[in-house]
């Protein structure tokens, strides 16, 4: 069987009704699991004996007799049948049914499909995996999420505009759960066929173009405090958006204007420091993305011009401390602690 395949890849070989005889997912995008299950079942079962051939199941119901008896049944007037068991991690490590799992996977049945899932934060397993088709599914980069929106929205029966996507992207971020919710909205007003511009969507998720999470992250790594405090409250308002992923996303910035400070500092040419944040975070090997903005590189570039080292560090300092704040049970004025962070940030006076 295949191994490590992108959802991109297992999304072609599924809609060319070529499923594999088990698939392992893992990965945190729990969203885009639920996509590959979807695509399983329509490529393995009709519409017609799909009540009767679709068995989906949470993995601690399930001892080593009862996931036996689900793979080894027969399908019902049809040539398959799908099996999905969820969070695979609830068996403990001793448990007897992982020498079902194993023995099923060195012989699995010609007439049954089984989808193995795993939650988030977990590490795949080696042994299935490797005898498995197996599907890692991480969050997607910012082109990547564009394209999934265009999927979706073409299977909801409408379109988008490039400009409307990138708003919906922007306002929303990478959370595909908010994105889908957004867009199922989108769908209810949409006419078949449809394709909705960067107004209409405004119309719906609340923020105009010019107010979105990343517009307020770009005037604060800009040090424009009056546009920053200006759009708060309509930022805070966007869909999904709370002060702790406000702040976080902020923090992730700063540390990438960090970045472009000491490439300065140390001497190298302004008109090479895009490129050098590229490369430098791109070969990074940690979590750290920008998954949520596109191509960001030039204005950590151009911020990193706004700022002292000094006044960088004294910056993360404050969001720091305002992350804090804000996860404490105590705070219930969200728009008063990030104002106050963004005062200790900026040398500019604003009148309150």
């Amino acid at each position: 069987m295949a191994a490590s395949l992108t959802f991109d890849s297992a999304y072609r070989a599924l809609k060319r009704q070529e499923p594999a005889p088990v698939y392992y997912l893992t990965g945190d995008e729990d969203l885009l699991k639920e996509e590959i299950i979807e695509l399983v079942i329509s490529s393995a079962v009709d519409a017609a004996s799909r009540d009767f051939n679709f068995d989906v199941r949470s993995a601690g119901d399930l001892d080593g007799e009862g996931l036996y008896s689900l793979v080894e049944t027969p399908p019902m007037l049809a040539e398959k049948r799908v099996v999905v068991v969820k969070n695979i991690e609830q068996w403990r490590k001793n448990a007897k049914v992982w020498k079902v799992v194993y023995k099923y996977l060195e012989s699995p049945s010609p007439t049954t499909v089984l989808v193995l899932t795993s939650g988030p934060d977990q590490k795949p397993i080696r042994d299935i995996a490797r005898c498995a088709a197996h599907v890692a599914l991480e969050p997607l980069n910012y082109q990547r999420q564009l394209r999934w929106i265009k999927s979706r929205t073409e299977r909801a029966g409408f379109a988008l505009t490039e400009q409307a996507a990138e708003h919906l992207l922007s306002v929303v971020g990478a959370d595909l759960s908010l994105l889908a919710t957004e867009i199922d909205k989108l769908a209810a007003i949409a006419s078949t066929g449809e394709t909705l511009d960067t107004g209409e969507v405004a119309d719906l998720v609340g923020v105009r173009h010019g107010e979105t999470q990343n517009d307020w992250i770009e005037a604060v790594l800009l040090r424009d405090t009056p546009r920053a405090v200006g759009i708060l409250d309509t930022v805070l308002g966007g869909a999904g958006i709370t002060g702790v992923r406000l702040i976080g996303t902020l923090g992730t910035g700063l540390v990438g204007v960090r970045l472009a400070r000491a490439l300065l500092d140390d001497g190298k040419p302004a008109n090479r420091i895009e490129g050098m944040i590229r490369k430098t975070i791109q070969n990074a090997k940690t979590g750290w993305t920008f998954r949520d903005w596109n191509d960001p590189y030039a204005l950590l570039a151009r911020a990193a011009a706004c700022w002292t080292t000094r006044e960088i560090d004294d910056a993360l300092l404050a969001a720091y401390e305002c992350d804090k704040s804000l996860k404490s049970t105590t705070v219930s004025d969200v728009r008063g602690t990030t104002t106050e962070m963004l005062l200790k940030m900026s040398r500019i006076e604003v009148a309150a």
